[in-house]
């Protein structure tokens, strides 16, 4: 105790603050620290002035992006009493939301002394070896490590007796200590996501041990000691190098669910290959063994076949083929990687803020997200990427687009057209690893500029060139040219004016700040109609724009133009937009700076539909003006609503929001919800849709609710000129459309009763726990109302038998409520102590093509958790904030 007061004196002058704000957080004997951005400093003035409770504090959540991690730490070993102790990184995000590790990399010898501790979680740090005062950790049950760079487990891990959960997924492990068979009372072992490559025999002594998941690894085979894991249910082998799995897999009682998928078996035992609960795909069985010439063949290589729950795999120098369920494909040829690589892999809706698009520029893709970051493979991997058709886009060309973490760059592109799929795919090879999109773009033309001097041609318009002299610059530099042609057409419409005329538009740029030591010849064509033989000079004007074509300027009397039949030319030292205007009208700057406005802008309907079975689900849609009518015809045999609404106009990347009014709302807590509005990002070529729930404060058992979602625009890209910009602003400005939605008359239907349940009895049900948000006996209804016939789909994907089903479907046949009600809450009653079964319930409706369930599921999971972190801030750790925390303390 001498000691622990010499740590409060060295830190008096450091705990001075505001210490009622952190003797807030401390309620009982528990201390949730990690959702503050400074929960160690709390700790430190809790210490310092309320030391003998937190010396009593039992169940301590800390955040390891704390500073001052290191300081608290120190104190941790004199709270005898701690039972739960969470130290975690994750909490710190960078620009594009991947969660950033925690800087811990130890733990203070002492920490061994916590006699009372039983749940450990370091997840999300920076730990390449466990900490050894772990292994002194004597009423260890829960220890959690996943997310952190540990090479290897020390010899003597077995000592941990009392331990029933071990996660370590997404490390680097290479192989396990023998001493992991002593693990007696071992429950659920989770090993995922490594590079295992042999598992010791001694894991078939975990007898108790009833979910293992070495899935993600390196394995080309399993010990037959696994077939001694007579209480294992569920074993998890996918993605792997497995050739062959012993038979007597089989013969386990227990075993509800075994995956093998994506693995290099050939060949499988008949007693594994007919059990219901198997999962083989992604195996190449049936092939004959390849030849050694084969073998090495690019056509040989492993393949993976990846479902929509998966977010990584491994690469080892073999090479392999991957396939994503989105689609995207990965090509790893032999040697790419010298060492087994786990990839880590998600996909991003475009964010304006970090995704800066060009000028003209149409995004087609979502953004793909690969991770480690920046590693250098050492031969390029091919990732091919499906886009939407840029069938409307004419004069352009499509390439992904990178960024290396400071700026955006375009890559040398390949792209097809599936034949049979008809879909559109971008091919692209990389030496590293970042963020990853497609766009459309001007068609660009370059080159290298030498002093010697060089010819620079368009594709677009072989009529425009640009000459450059010898003795034009010292050093070699590139140069390059984009070039946007505007119809008679499209300039009449925006004008209003039939004599106006336009050359097209010329953007040149390079490499260097320089300016050119010798003139630069330009040619580029009169405008339609024109010739030199009917040419009045004092009509004609050669406009200059700044590079972001907020400016346009004539600059017809500051060049000498020069003229043939077809043709102008003119010299210039410094690049820029440069464009020919034929027309009788003086202002001409202020003209074309409306055009070029214009022709970055697209004309759009709005449109929201109602389900005809279900009325409170809207579908919202921004749609361009050409496809409304598509649309609609694909969406009428489901939905039915107003007439889309007039025509607006919005830029590529324009955010706008829809708002619910006339006594129709829906949650607020959706993460894209911004002050009870749903918030859009405007992108042309993809689907600006949300299909969301509303709900009515109004009773409608009596009465129909009649309301309206109002469509307001938002911020605008940061490359729109100001002008345009501004004219966005203000009450009036913002409002851009308004359409009627109708809530009906509610009916009386078996959902209303949630105590009957249609004839079923069960007692009250709640999925998850109050950190990762709770699924309600009345969320359960609701789901169970829109499953409709896929709920047999849907209970093979949630782990129940084909026997189960049939059953099920046998007892009620002809009632379809009750087949649904009696699936579905049955499967809830035997998981809801699994921890994970909120999850499974997710990617089941995934796998089951169900992803309005899925998402209304993870709305309803994610308005959980941020009310349970808003009570967290309000009032402090609730007595039963943590079921994880409250079960271990009972234990």
């Amino acid at each position: 105790m001498a000691e622990l007061l010499g740590l409060r004196d060295k830190r008096r002058e450091r705990a001075l603050g505001a210490p009622a704000l952190a003797a807030s957080c401390l309620t009982d004997n528990r201390l949730n620290l990690d959702v503050y951005l400074d929960g160690c400093h709390r700790f430190l003035q809790l210490f310092e002035g309320r030391q003998g409770e937190v010396l009593q504090v039992e169940f301590l959540r800390l955040s390891s992006n704390d500073r001052l991690l290191g300081t608290t730490l120190d104190i941790l070993p004199h709270l005898k009493h701690l039972k739960s102790l969470v130290i975690k990184g994750g909490h710190a995000r960078d620009e594009f939301g991947s969660c950033q590790h925690g800087s811990l990399t130890s733990l203070p010898a002492d920490m061994g002394n916590l006699r009372c501790l039983t749940h450990l979680d370091l997840t999300f740090n920076s730990l390449s070896t466990l900490p050894s005062c772990i292994l002194h950790l004597s009423s260890l049950r829960v220890l959690l490590v996943s997310h952190n760079r540990l090479v290897a487990l020390p010899e003597d891990f077995g000592c941990l007796s009392k331990l029933t959960f071990f996660s370590a997924m997404k490390n680097q492990l290479k192989d396990l200590p023998r001493s992991i068979g002593d693990l007696a009372v071992l429950q659920d072992l989770d090993l995922s996501e490594n590079a295992l490559e042999f598992i010791p025999e001694e894991v078939g002594n975990l007898h108790n041990c009833t979910e293992l998941d070495l899935s993600g690894n390196c394995l080309s085979s399993i010990p037959d000691s696994l077939a001694n894991l007579k209480c294992l249910q569920r074993l998890h082998l996918h993605s792997n190098l497995l050739v062959t799995v012993p038979a007597s897999l089989a013969s386990l009682p227990n075993l509800s669910k075994l995956d093998l998928q994506n693995n290099c078996l050939r060949a499988v035992p008949p007693e594994i290959q007919t059990l219901p609960f198997v999962r083989l795909r992604g195996n190449p069985l049936g092939e004959t063994e390849p030849s050694p010439q084969a073998e090495s063949s690019d056509g040989r290589l492993r393949r993976l076949f990846l479902a929509s729950g998966e977010d990584s795999f491994t690469v080892t120098s073999e090479g392999c083929k991957v396939v994503l369920a989105c689609g995207i494909h990965f090509y790893f040829p032999p040697g790419a990687a010298s060492d087994p690589l786990q990839i880590y892999f998600r996909t991003l809706a475009p964010d304006p803020q970090c995704v800066k698009l060009q000028h003209h520029d149409v995004l087609l893709s979502r953004v793909l997200e690969l991770q480690p970051h920046g590693v250098k493979f050492q031969q390029e991997v091919q990732i091919s990427m499906p886009y939407a058709s840029p069938q409307t886009l004419h004069q352009r060309e499509v390439v992904v687009r990178t960024f290396s973490g400071q700026s955006w760059s375009d890559l040398r592109t390949r792209v097809e057209q599936k034949r049979r799929s008809k879909k559109h795919v971008a091919h692209c090879s990389v030496l590293h690893f970042s963020w990853f999109l497609v766009v459309s773009r001007l068609v660009q033309n370059e080159c290298k500029v030498p002093t010697e001097g060089t010819l620079l041609f368009s594709s677009v318009d072989p009529n425009i060139k640009v000459t450059f002299p010898p003795g034009v610059t010292e050093q070699t530099r590139t140069v390059k040219m984009q070039v946007l042609s505007v119809s008679a057409e499209e300039l009449e419409e925006i004008t209003a004016d039939a004599g106006c005329r336009a050359s097209p538009l010329l953007c040149l740029s390079q490499d260097s700040l320089v300016d050119f030591l010798r003139p630069v010849r330009i040619q580029l064509p009169l405008p339609p109609g024109v010739t030199g033989i009917n040419l009045d000079q004092s009509r004609l004007h050669l406009l200059h724009g700044d590079l972001q074509g907020q400016t346009w300027d004539d600059i017809t009397s500051q060049v000498v133009l020069e003229f043939t039949h077809l043709y102008a030319v003119f010299e210039v030292t410094h690049f820029s937009w440069y464009w020919l205007w034929y027309t009788t009208k003086t202002y001409i700057g202020g003209i074309a700076k409306k055009v070029y406005e214009r022709l970055r802008m697209y004309q759009v309907n709005f449109i929201a539909l109602q389900r005809k079975k279900d009325p409170e689900q809207v579908l919202l849609q921004c749609v361009p003006k050409h496809k409304v009518d598509p649309v609609l015809k694909k969406l009428q045999d489901r939905y039915r609503g107003p007439e889309p609404s007039d025509m607006v106009e919005m830029f590529e990347g324009e955010q706008f929001f829809a708002a619910f009014e006339g006594g129709i709302s829906i949650i607020t807590d959706r993460p894209d919800c911004v002050d009870g509005r749903l918030l859009f990002t405007f992108y042309s070529h993809l689907k600006n849709m949300k299909e969301i729930y509303v709900t009515s404060s109004v009773d409608r058992k009596d009465q129909a609710v009649k309301g309206q979602v109002s469509f307001y625009r938002g911020a605008v890209p940061e490359n729109i000129p100001e002008e345009a910009s501004r004219r966005r602003r203000g009450p009036d400005s913002l409002w851009l459309v308004t359409l009627p939605i109708k809530l009906p008359r509610l009916k009386p239907r078996w959902g209303e009763n949630p105590g009957a349940l249609n004839g079923f009895s069960f007692p009250p049900l709640n999925l998850g726990n109050a950190e990762t948000g709770y699924l309600t006996q009345a969320n359960l209804l609701s789901i169970a109302r829109r499953m409709g016939a896929d709920w047999q789909t849907i209970g093979l994907n949630l782990g129940l038998t084909y026997q189960q089903i049939e059953r099920i479907g046998y007892n009620h046949r002809g009632d379809l409520d009750k087949q649904i009600l009696d699936m579905l809450f049955s499967w809830a009653q035997q998981n809801s102590e699994d921890p994970d079964c909120v999850s499974k319930l997710i990617t089941a409706m995934k796998e089951s093509g169900r992803q309005d369930i899925a998402d209304e599921v993870e709305t309803i999971i994610e308005l959980g958790r941020q009310k349970y972190r808003e009570s967290i801030r309000r009032v402090g750790l609730e007595q039963d904030s943590s079921t994880e925390d409250s079960a271990i303390a009972m234990v």
